[in-house]
């Protein structure tokens, strides 16, 4: 008995001293909210390190990097779970890191946390690699582990600009390997010769294929954030965010010179745009940027305004070299949530398929071309999905049937929604907006501006902004309004 218990104790201190050398890996990745400045969120992040996270008990290293989609990744290293875990219970009810934490977008967050023996030593890493994926069923782990050494030794470590490579597992048997470059150069280098590689194919053999998760990110320390040219969305954006904040400085991101308004209501030039600031009830303007999109030269905006009354609305933003040039824009008053209970802003805000811009915007375009401008309506369920149609326009309800019953009561009541010229076509990803004219109601002229999520190359979700084009003699500018 004396034997077993002394045993035991063995065993326990044996284990002990096995985690005791484990550190933990907690990867997090996720994508910034649409309306998010990327040259703020980087400088907030780099804040979030230095004055959060490395201040938590068990703290090692942290890196934060971000792709060509604007997907990030954060790898930290602990020494234990529990000062992972305390780090994030902490994080989230602590106010200083509110600001950043409302910039990502929640949904798209995915967190987990992987056994890792490995110290870290990539300090001058500028690009990383990571890869989580599960095992085939029934996979030998045994001659898994040493195939995955293998392809260390006899590949990765042999490549130039190749700093460190890190494995772990996660509770739940999920492997993770973490490849730390100097460059992204070189990474790009070894990224085919590596899919070619002898070792790397057993190695990509033994995975469950449909688990493999793969990001290349660039280490944002590594990017210079202090002079980062805000992009266009940033600066349109920002200018909205204006209205809010008071700041004067996005008023630069227009140019004084060549400023042509669109908005029938506001006088031509940036003196318009002043002499509309100076007419701001007391408690001011208020701009809610919901979704935020660019298209080259172009930014748009679906924005919950506080303007003269609670408003809807689109904007369009033109460029020529970094400043505003011209602004198009509709408004509607908020209304009540649609017949589905939806309103005006909420739904899908993730921009995703960004290799599919421009056929989304040829499905966009064919729909409004032959479906409302042609009145091809055998076409509907070509480009709007029968079976998962989202519909935000206030007064109709979701689906194909919420469609039709809102034609029906159209015709039966002597109204229209006729659509008459196509004037504009902008995208990004899966997000599409169009800028029609028409007539609607009793003949009223009219600006449709619709915006269209797509999936599978059918319309999955639609808003509008349907709002009446005044009489020219109302006119505060003589550039039309489209």
């Amino acid at each position: 008995m004396y034997f077993k218990s002394m045993l035991l104790v063995v065993i326990g201190l044996l284990l002990a001293g096995c985690n005791s050398t484990q550190l933990v890996l907690e990867v997090t990745t996720f994508t910034s909210k649409a309306t998010t400045s990327a040259a703020t969120f980087n400088r907030l992040d780099a804040e979030i390190e230095n004055n959060f996270t490395s201040k938590q008990p068990g703290f090692i290293k942290r890196q934060s990097g971000v792709n060509e989609k604007g997907e990030y990744a954060v790898l930290v290293y602990w020494n234990t779970l529990e000062d992972a875990e305390a780090s994030m219970q902490k994080f989230m009810a602590d106010e200083s890191v509110a600001d950043y934490a409302s910039m990502i977008d929640g949904p798209s967050m995915k967190m987990s946390r992987y056994l890792v023996k490995d110290e870290f030593k990539a300090n001058n890493s500028d690009f990383i690699e990571v890869m989580s994926f599960g095992t085939k069923s029934g996979a030998d782990m045994a001659v898994f582990n040493k195939v995955n050494k293998k392809v260390e030794i006899g590949f990765t470590a042999k490549q130039e600009g190749f700093l460190q490579r890190i494995t772990g597992v996660n509770e739940g048997g999920e492997q993770i390997v973490a490849v730390y470059w100097d460059n992204k150069k070189n990474s790009d280098a070894a990224l085919k010769p590596f899919m070619d590689n002898a070792i790397s194919k057993e190695f990509m053999g033994m995975m469950d294929q449909s688990s493999i998760q793969m990001g290349r990110y660039q280490i944002i320390s590594s990017l210079n954030n202090t002079t980062m040219e805000l992009s266009k969305k940033d600066k349109a954006v920002a200018l909205l965010n204006s209205f809010n904040t008071g700041d004067q400085t996005p008023i630069s991101y227009i140019n004084p010179n060549e400023y042509v308004q669109h908005n029938l209501s506001v006088a031509d030039g940036l003196q318009g745009f002043g002499e509309v600031m100076q007419h701001a009830p007391p408690q001011g303007f208020k701009a809610n940027v919901v979704r935020a999109f660019e298209d080259g030269d172009y930014v748009f905006t679906h924005t919950e305004y506080d303007f003269f009354g609670p408003k809807a609305g689109f904007d369009v933003f033109r460029f020529e070299d970094g400043q505003i040039v011209e602004h198009w824009d509709n408004l509607l008053e908020v209304q009540k949530p649609n017949p589905s209970g939806r309103t005006q802003f909420d739904g899908a805000t993730e921009i995703t398929d960004l290799d599919k811009t421009e056929a989304n915007k040829t499905i966009a375009r064919e729909f409004i071309e032959k479906v409302l401008l042609n009145h091809e309506m055998d076409k509907v369920a070509t480009y709007i999905n029968p079976t998962n149609y989202v519909q935000h326009n206030p007064a109709v309800a979701d689906g194909l049937e919420g469609f039709g019953a809102a034609m029906k009561y159209f015709a039966e009541n002597g109204l229209v929604m006729e659509y008459t010229k196509l004037h504009k076509v902008l995208g990004q990803g899966n997000f599409v907006l169009t800028l029609s004219e028409g007539k609607f109601g009793k003949g009223e002229l009219t600006a449709f501006y619709d915006l269209f999520r797509l999936e599978d190359g059918q319309i999955v979700e639609h808003w509008d902004v349907i709002a009446p084009i005044p009489p020219k003699a109302e006119w505060k500018n003589e550039n039309g309004k489209f």
